[in-house]
């Protein structure tokens, strides 16, 4: 038997749907500086960062229902936004070209303005994290959030100790790297 549904059920989805979007688009708002730092580190052609950015932002649509709070928003944000970004590079090309499902434009212009990625050191930071494997490049930029190690290993599955370690070697190695090349001028 095919059960109809009465416009009252109907009515009473549409107006969850516009409940959930106008919550996605809050988180979105909250977060978005997030989306930008991890698409910032990841690519850096800006029309592909634009892509990328709306693949975060598809994929964190896609996840929105399904997130219990079982982390804190930040937390989840950039556990779903780095592991967009990883798959990202790892597809040689090949993107996905669907949308996310509310009419959400991200600046991406205002992030690039908001990272001041044309001054030296900017540069010389961005060439040294670039030369990271991507587990120690979203540690460096985790770190650079501010996140402490609990935090940190939250996002990305590994313990404290781990996240302190791997943080020691990679500052060593950009030590190593810096002083062979000359610092930079502060």
């Amino acid at each position: 038997m095919i059960e109809v549904l009465s416009s009252d059920v109907v009515a009473d989805d549409r107006a969850d749907d516009a409940k959930v979007a106008a919550r996605f688009a809050s988180l979105l708002e909250q977060q978005k500086r997030t989306l930008y730092k991890v698409a910032y580190i990841y690519c850096r052609d800006p029309e592909e960062r634009q892509d990328l950015i709306q693949e975060m932002v598809f994929q964190l649509w896609r996840a929105f229902r399904r997130f219990g709070g079982r982390s804190g928003v930040a937390t989840w944000t950039y556990r779903v936004a780095l592991n967009v970004a990883i798959s990202w590079r790892r597809r040689d090309g090949r993107r996905i070209r669907d949308t996310a499902p509310l009419e959400i434009v991200l600046n991406v212009a205002e992030a690039d303005q908001a990272f001041d990625a044309d001054s030296e050191k900017s540069q010389v930071l961005r060439a040294l994290i670039d030369g990271l494997d991507e587990f120690s490049r979203s540690l460096v930029l985790l770190y650079l959030e501010g996140l402490d190690h609990a935090e940190i290993a939250g996002i990305l599955g590994t313990s404290a100790s781990n996240v302190g370690t791997r943080l020691g070697r990679i500052r060593h190695k950009l030590k190593a790297q810096i002083d062979q090349q000359g610092r930079p001028q502060t």
